[in-house]
């Protein structure tokens, strides 16, 4: 019986390395999308490859695309060993300059969408006794940063809803992960919406600690190691709750976890005002 995979935004960076790498380990996997035209890439891959990937429409803000996606795999395989929450954007803009709407949207997706998708699978989890649920959050859900508060918050109301996750679904037999990349070589920065305007108070900051995550991001961790890191956690028998990638990602937490909170604010002060 095949082992079955679901991920979300796999049309490209780290959905669509993480496909990959599931049907390599020998899953059918779902590289679910919201326009499956941008599917084409990882189609032709996987036919050079002999690899068991179909490309399924799935928006995380559209929950009938969701039932309509998590039925039709259900249909085809009476299973579902894992699901892979990676769909999601970068909303830049400091507080002020972030409309209500800004937020809303924002949450839509990156945690809205991601309880949407969960909701769906977990009645065929629980039904077979088992399976994985790996959330795609951020070093930034650990850790606030400038300039990105409505992402950030997203990401940690994601981590507060894994951790509970855990509990509530352990008796089940499904685990949950969640995956706490630092910045990734992937096309975020060309998708990201940007709330600040030429006046703002905040222009300066914006721009200095933009230019600094763009800079970054060419010296980022590739998205496939970010999809190692799941596969290593997967294939665990008793997979870790939290898994950072990214030399990045690790200094930071590891300042975080060795410093007071004032000592840390003046490290990230530094670290990008300097």
């Amino acid at each position: 019986m095949d082992k079955v995979a679901i991920v979300t935004g796999s049309s490209s960076g780290i959905g669509f390395e993480t496909a990959l790498a599931l049907a390599r380990e020998g899953y059918h996997t779902y590289a679910t999308m919201r326009d499956i035209r941008k599917g084409s890439k990882i189609l032709d891959i996987a036919k050079k490859e002999d690899l068991k990937i179909e490309v399924v429409e799935l928006d995380v803000n559209n929950e009938s695309t969701i039932k309509k996606a998590v039925e039709k795999i259900v249909n085809e395989k009476n299973r579902i060993d894992v699901l892979v929450n990676n769909a999601g954007y970068f909303l830049v803009g400091c507080l002020e300059d972030l409309s209500i709407g800004d937020l809303k949207d924002q949450f839509e997706t990156n945690f809205f969408g991601v309880v949407r998708t969960i909701q769906a699978v977990l009645p065929t989890m629980r039904s077979q006794k088992s399976g994985i649920i790996v959330n795609i959050s951020s070093v930034a859900g650990r850790i606030g940063f400038p300039v990105t508060p409505g992402y950030i918050s997203s990401k940690f109301a994601l981590e507060g809803l894994s951790e509970s996750m855990r509990y509530e679904l352990f008796p089940f037999g499904i685990k949950t992960i969640i995956i706490e990349p630092g910045v990734i070589k992937t096309n975020l920065f060309a998708t990201l919406k940007n709330t600040t305007k030429a006046n703002s108070p905040y222009k300066e900051m914006a721009d200095k600690v933009m230019k600094g995550l763009v800079m970054m991001s060419e010296m980022g961790t590739p998205p496939q190691e970010v999809a190692k890191t799941i596969i290593k956690a997967i294939t665990s028998e008793n997979p870790l709750p939290r898994y950072p990638v990214g030399n990045d990602a690790i200094m930071f937490l590891e300042a975080k976890k060795d410093k007071t909170d004032i000592e840390f604010e003046n490290y990230i002060k530094k670290e990008l005002f300097s």
